[in-house]
């Protein structure tokens, strides 16, 4: 709250030929004129009184040196005291609390703003997987408001901690979107979860939200799963088998050499892939850490690159994540006979798994 500003507001008269008075405001300093906007000192209220005299003419006066006057005009100055007073108040509190009042109208407004719309605006900040991963928990977020509320939206103001606690448990019981028979997994639904509560945190810290409910709201925790892993057996077999998309086909296996994740061979470029005396090396910036790392390259990963292009162009160009590579992937995995659910993920483990040294794990793309 800022201090305020030293405008004080007197109670004038000033004498007619007449022989009346005027009674006018006094501002000190001046003060917009609120119909023209120019800064004005006066402001004549319509009112008259007349000073008292004596015989001789002149005014008669109090102790004080102010006129007497009768008890009608005496009123008239009580009612412009009043006036001067209400004022005085107005500009006071106008002065002192107009920057907090304006901040709580702001804040007023903008928690009439829509939450869905809002996290729907924090997915579109995120990039490709993680993008898809947002907007998967987005529409659980959109069919949850439609059977709590029976709305599309859901204002900030009325949010609130047990709306949210509800959703949780809406998470935990729901059927996945591919399968009405198949109830979401408790880690995706740790994840879901995770992405509400950092968009209500976000909400809060911008000032759509009066509370941090995230605060009191209690997580999803995730339950240890069991990593999947490819034999080498499983490998050579993708090997020999066709994929409707060799561009993924070649980044899987180039994964398994080198144990680079998907969102990091992704976005490969040709400049960072160096080589020295028939040594191959990639020196890149980890997605996922942002941490710079020189990696060792093999001669048989580098096979799985094809052949060099300019510095600009990328090694693996046409990867995508999306919904189409995860069919291709699941068919190439049950063209060789792999029925486990395996995911791209899994071909990144596979370096660790096995010892880095693994003759027949170099050799798999030969």
């Amino acid at each position: 709250m800022r201090k305020a500003k030293a405008t004080k507001v007197t109670l004038r008269f000033r004498m007619l030929t007449t022989g009346k008075e005027t009674l006018y405001l006094d501002y000190y300093p001046g003060i917009p004129n609120p119909k023209t906007g120019e800064t004005m000192r006066r402001e004549y209220l319509g009112m008259y009184v007349v000073p008292l005299k004596k015989r001789t003419g002149e005014l008669q006066t109090n102790k004080d040196g102010s006129h007497k006057y009768n008890e009608e005009d005496a009123e008239t100055i009580r009612l412009a005291e009043i006036i001067r007073a209400n004022r005085q108040n107005e500009l006071s509190k106008a002065e002192i609390y107009t920057e907090a009042e304006a901040e709580l109208l702001k804040a007023k407004e903008r928690s009439k703003g829509d939450f869905i719309a809002y996290f729907r605006d924090c997915a579109k900040d995120k990039k490709e997987s993680n993008y898809n991963n947002w907007m998967s928990a987005l529409k659980h977020l959109q069919d949850y408001t439609k059977k709590s509320d029976n709305t599309t939206i859901k204002r900030f103001c009325d949010i609130d901690l047990l709306w949210c606690e509800r959703f949780r448990d809406y998470l935990l019981n729901v059927r996945t979107h591919r399968s009405d028979k198949v109830v979401l997994s408790n880690n995706t639904a740790a994840a879901y979860f995770l992405k509400f509560k950092i968009a209500l945190k976000s909400a809060y810290k911008y000032g759509y939200l009066p509370k941090n409910i995230n605060e009191d709201l209690k997580g999803i925790k995730e339950k240890e799963s069991r990593r999947e892993f490819l034999t080498l057996d499983e490998l050579k077999r993708l090997v020999e088998t066709p994929c409707t998309n060799p561009v993924l086909k070649r980044a899987a296996l180039f994964s398994a050499l080198t144990g680079l994740r998907h969102s990091d061979i992704r976005k490969m470029k040709w400049g960072e892939l160096g080589e020295d005396n028939g040594k191959f090396t990639l020196k890149y910036t980890i997605q996922k850490t942002s941490k710079y790392d020189e990696l060792p390259i093999s001669e048989q990963a580098m096979q799985l690159c094809g052949e060099r292009q300019k510095p600009d162009a990328l090694v693996f160009d046409g990867l995508v994540y999306s919904a189409y590579a995860n069919k291709a992937l699941a068919q190439w995995l049950g063209a060789a006979g792999i029925t486990r659910d395996v995911t791209f993920h899994c071909f990144s483990h596979i370096k660790s798994y096995y010892s880095l040294g693994t003759r027949e794990l170099q050799k798999l793309s030969d």
